[in-house]
């Protein structure tokens, strides 16, 4: 395991991008985190796929839990805000009272919380909206007390009271939606959108629905520079190669898969830089189309 911040800043346009690694190891089975892919198409494809994306040792499938600071239009924006620390995870023992350094990561690339004008939460999972919100005086609060926090409105229904909480099939959906929405929800911080959202003349929300009702990617266009931030939509490079495999963590998975194929068909056809929120190594990369999938083409961001 380890963490880092990457302080090299990339440049797509007139956007700033630096990437903070809060944890990046071996962590799950392969086949458990994508269980359609086969065991051929790990051991076929290690070569490039080891050790950045798979330790061939283990058989575990390579991830990370990272954040993308983008500073557009003189504004500083998170994309996803990891795990958290201290939060009850029951149904998550990797994330259950999860401590570490995300702060300290945020500070050394120059940003404190109070420099935060927008957070992007692509979806209300655990590792996606857990640093939303901080531990003050025996409750939560939220930690960037400037910003706002941009939520899709499917995944706040999904995910919230009114739908008891994902209908309460799990415990951790109410824990997460209680420390880490809500709060930000009481502080009035939370803009709620559906069906696109446009942050500036640079960045664009669009759905993509599958993961979570309320999936979501967020699209930089700047200057001759593209690139899609896609959350979960991938979280192994061998559902590139296959955009039919669902992770473990799909709730619909044929909408999933849809979603996952039509973001992929236009990052082939416009020389999209794609950006998983998991993808270990450089943790993007560019896809070209080939017969019913697509190929890797380099990797960009590192």
């Amino acid at each position: 395991m380890d963490a880092e911040v990457n302080t090299d800043v990339v440049v797509l346009g007139d956007v700033e991008v630096t990437r903070v690694v809060e944890f990046r190891a071996a962590y799950v089975p392969a086949r458990t985190l994508v269980p359609e892919s086969t065991g051929e198409v790990w051991t076929d494809n290690a070569h490039w796929l080891a050790p950045d994306h798979w330790d061939a040792d283990s058989g575990r499938a390579v991830v990370a839990l990272q954040t993308w600071v983008l500073r557009s239009g003189g504004r500083t924006i998170l994309v996803d805000t990891s795990v958290g620390n201290g939060r009850e995870r029951p149904g998550a023992p990797g994330f259950h009272r999860w401590q570490g350094d995300f702060l300290g990561l945020l500070a050394r690339a120059g940003v404190r919380p109070q420099d935060v004008d927008v957070v992007v939460n692509t979806h209300i999972h655990a590792d996606h909206v857990g640093w939303n919100t901080m531990a003050v005086d025996g409750g939560w609060a939220p930690t960037f007390p400037n910003a706002w926090y941009l939520v899709p409105a499917a995944d706040d229904f999904y995910f919230g009271p009114d739908n008891g909480y994902a209908q309460g099939v799990r415990e951790d959906d109410r824990l997460i939606y209680e420390d880490s929405i809500a709060p930000v929800h009481r502080a009035e911080q939370a803009l709620l959108w559906d069906g696109g959202y446009r942050i500036d003349e640079n960045l664009t929300l669009e759905p993509a629905p599958g993961h979570t009702p309320g999936s979501s990617v967020l699209r930089l266009r700047s200057g001759g520079d593209r690139a899609v931030f896609v959350g979960d939509l991938l979280h192994s490079p061998v559902q590139i190669l296959q955009p039919h495999w669902n992770s473990c963590f799909c709730l619909d998975p044929a909408q999933a898969v849809a979603s996952r194929r039509r973001i992929l068909e236009r990052a082939a056809a416009t020389r999209e830089l794609v950006v998983p929120a998991h993808f270990g190594g450089a943790g993007a990369v560019e896809v070209r189309k080939q017969g019913e999938g697509f190929q890797l083409l380099a990797i960009e961001v590192g």
